[in-house]
């Protein structure tokens, strides 16, 4: 393990998070901490020197780094993810009021004509002469399915330069094809970093025809003995909830948002033709996992009674959807929810569901509370534990509530006939 002084982890605090590095040839305005390179015709105003280096496409070690390319991997969010990794050695980062600027593009290698530019500049604290270790960085960006060529460099205030090219290939595997992306083939965009972000309007089915579904999720880490809710998870649950949105088959959604843990429903949306994502991250963020309510201490089953009132509640509520989904990790608690009193109410006319996230369903491969419960109602239960796993759920699940739909109106015409 290399150490490192003091001042490094200064330094290492400073550059941990994910660069949101973007500067394209049109309108990004409203995106905050970016700057926007535009030039005549839509050429990026650059400096000479910064565009020859580019240009040259020659690696050059003036400011001594390391650049390491991310291979594009595909995301819950049905994008593919990538970006690069950077180690520059403190000692050469040595002294005070300096500034790293990074920039790079991204181009289709059908068209390298036409690159979309990314840039991000850092102030660097001062670093000792002899300070050891060094300092990480991470810049990302989002691709649809191509073939890519990046041209990268990042410069001190020195103007000396460090840079690096490489090719990219963003392509779905054998058992994803089919799966619908939502970035367009050949298209580049940021990263975006705010899972809870409004999504684009949908048009959807109108009266009858539009499916109501009552869809809850449980905002949960994957371990149940974490003490934060990490953004790898919510970014996840909150993928699922926007592939729905994105289905026009589906009119309206009624959301409620809960977490087992602190045991209480964090939000709730009745009827809406688009779900507020905003509104949802707002309450999410009040999570406090880390914190124990001691009356709950006393009663070890507290857990189980909430997730059972809440589930009773719901499906009982006079509101009938065409199905009932329930979204999230693996509830594990100490005691399962009694058969009997899921039974005691009149029981769900509509299908229900449950998508899973599991990334390692190997590890629990057992039947969680709500598995059993869904099973009480002879319900279908997904495994998400691959972004392909979300997309084929879902797209299965929206099937058979339209065929489940489609069968009532049916039988309940056939009544209407025999009943004249």
């Amino acid at each position: 393990m290399t150490r490192r002084h003091s001042s490094s982890l200064a330094a290492r605090s400073l550059f941990r998070p994910l660069f949101a590095l973007l500067c394209t040839l049109v309108a990004c305005g409203g995106l905050s901490g970016q700057t926007l390179l535009n030039g005549p015709g839509g050429a990026p105003n650059l400096p000479g020197t910064d565009l020859a280096v580019l240009e040259a496409r020659e690696p050059r070690r003036d400011l001594l780094c390391t650049v390491t390319p991310q291979k594009p991997s595909l995301g819950f969010d049905l994008r593919f993810h990538s970006g690069f990794d950077i180690t520059v050695p403190l000692k050469d980062l040595a002294g005070s009021d300096n500034t790293l600027t990074v920039l790079f593009r991204v181009s289709l290698a059908a068209k390298p004509d036409s690159p979309v530019y990314f840039m991000k500049s850092f102030n660097v604290p001062p670093i000792e002469d002899d300070a050891r270790g060094e300092a990480n960085l991470q810049g990302s960006f989002d691709l649809g399915e191509g073939k890519y060529q990046v041209d990268w460099l990042m410069k001190d205030r020195a103007e000396r330069v460090c840079s690096s090219f490489w090719d990219s290939e963003a392509v779905l595997g054998p058992k994803d094809k089919g799966v619908a992306l939502t970035l367009d083939a050949g298209e580049i965009a940021p990263t975006d970093l705010e899972p809870f972000e409004p999504q684009p309007f949908t048009t959807r089915s109108e009266g009858t025809n539009g499916l109501n579904l009552k869809v809850l999720v449980n905002f949960a880490p994957q371990n149940e003995k974490a003490s934060t809710l990490q953004q790898t998870d919510t970014s996840a649950l909150v993928s699922l909830l926007r592939c729905m949105q994105r289905d026009p088959r589906i009119g309206k959604f009624s959301v409620v948002a809960f977490n087992t843990q602190e045991q209480k429903v964090l939000y709730r949306q009745e009827g809406a033709t688009q779900i507020d994502f905003p509104a949802i991250g707002e309450a999410v963020r009040t999570l406090h996992l880390g914190r124990v309510d001691i009356t709950r201490l006393a009663n070890k089953n507290s857990e189980t009674e909430f997730l059972a009132d809440l589930l009773v509640q719901e499906l009982e509520a006079p509101d009938k959807p065409d199905a009932f989904v329930i979204i999230g990790p693996k509830t594990l608690v100490e005691e399962s929810i009694p058969a009997d009193k899921l039974r005691a109410s009149p029981g769900p006319d509509f299908p229900v569901f449950y998508l899973n996230y599991n990334l390692t369903p190997t590890v629990t491969p057992w039947r969680d509370a709500i598995s059993a419960a869904v099973r009480v109602f002879k319900g279908q239960e997904y495994t998400i534990s691959k972004p392909r796993d979300l997309w084929f759920a879902i797209t299965e699940l929206v099937g058979k509530v339209v065929k489940s739909k489609t069968e009532k109106r049916g039988a309940a015409s056939a009544a209407l006939r025999q009943g004249s």
